[in-house]
């Protein structure tokens, strides 16, 4: 480490999550390794430093070899791999259990100092979906492995390329119609880079071992939520709420579907683990430490959706000239 700079590998660097914590250590000097399946798809890291200061290399975290080898030499890991999806190989027990044990085990091994591992709101031993299990899993694999962890369970995360607001934008502009299964489940969106910066402020030393669960100043249920989104696009839809009945049916034949694919056909429309999962609040727990006791105030997601939301509305970028257009002929 030339100059004393120090490095830190980020375990899915250049996803939604990953690559504002890598865009925060880089702007603090540090030199990132940023661990990825395929690294041909993450050239777009380089740009967050000068040269040679951000790099993506080659890690799969249901590998040994590849995982010891990107945290070789490290000060601090960060893991941010997580699917929403299960495939054949990317199973939610592969990577979100057996993959964060297996980053825990080497960045002891390697000596690494501290452990940022990112988890999620609900993970629960007892939980009835097998995300929530799966997170938990995780959680005490690498509280075992480590003796400097300090885990994140965000909510809901939103922002520029969340799959969450954006998702059901782009719904609410191709139909009039927009189905809500758990309507009145309650969420607390957390800003993405409110997060990252939790996550490079413990990379820096500033955050004690912990728990740490992570929630917006808004708490709202998926209804009220939905209904914020719509008057962000300007558009009025209908919000139908689906019994969980109906919406575990609709999901048992979508899974149903992949599965016959063999595995050829991901569903990322609604699984039945989703459903399950949308039954429950995802709020932060009461007693839980959180950004208050980091001195952080979180952004209200009021302050953001607009900026990247607004393509979703009747002429996208050009909306604000429309309407602009349709007071000057209202006034001749």
């Amino acid at each position: 480490m030339a100059g004393g700079q120090k490095t830190a590998t980020v375990f899915g660097g250049s996803g939604f999550v990953g690559r504002y914590i890598t865009r925060r250590l880089a702007k603090a000097g540090w030199r990132v390794r940023v661990a990825v399946r395929r690294p041909n798809e993450a050239l777009f890291v380089r740009t967050y430093g000068a040269v040679g200061q951000v790099e993506p290399v080659l890690a799969n975290i249901r590998d040994d070899e590849s995982t010891k080898a990107a945290i070789v030499g490290s000060d601090v890991v960060v893991n941010c791999v997580g699917v929403l999806h299960e495939t054949k190989r990317q199973s939610f027990t592969a990577v979100h259990a057996d993959g964060a044990a297996r980053i825990a085990k080497y960045a002891n091994a390697c000596g690494v100092g501290t452990l940022v591992h990112l988890s999620a709101i609900g993970a629960d031993t007892a939980s009835n979906s097998a995300y929530g299990r799966s997170k938990a899993a995780g959680e005490a694999a690498v509280l075992a492995a480590h003796s400097n962890v300090i885990i994140l369970r965000p909510s809901v995360i939103f922002g520029a390329e969340d799959q969450f607001f954006n998702r059901f934008a782009r719904l609410a502009s191709l139909s009039l119609v927009v189905p809500l299964v758990g309507a009145e489940s309650r969420f607390q969106p957390v800003f993405v880079d409110d997060v990252a910066k939790v996550a490079a402020q413990a990379a820096f030393g500033r955050v004690t071992a912990g728990t740490y669960e992570l929630g917006g100043p808004t708490t709202a249920s998926f209804r009220d939520l939905m209904i914020e989104m719509l008057r962000v696009v300007r558009r009025r839809r209908l919000l139908a709420g689906l019994p969980f009945w109906m919406a575990h049916a609709d999901a048992w034949f979508l899974d149903m579907g992949a599965k016959l694919t063999l595995g050829l056909v991901t569903n990322k429309i609604l699984t039945r683990d989703q459903v399950r999962q949308l039954r429950n609040d995802n709020l932060v727990a009461d007693g839980a430490k959180s950004f208050s006791d980091l001195g952080i105030i979180p952004t209200p997601m009021e302050l953001v959706l607009e900026s990247y939301l607004y393509c979703y509305r009747s002429g996208g970028q050009y909306a604000a000239i429309k309407d602009s257009a349709k007071n000057l002929r209202s006034q001749e």
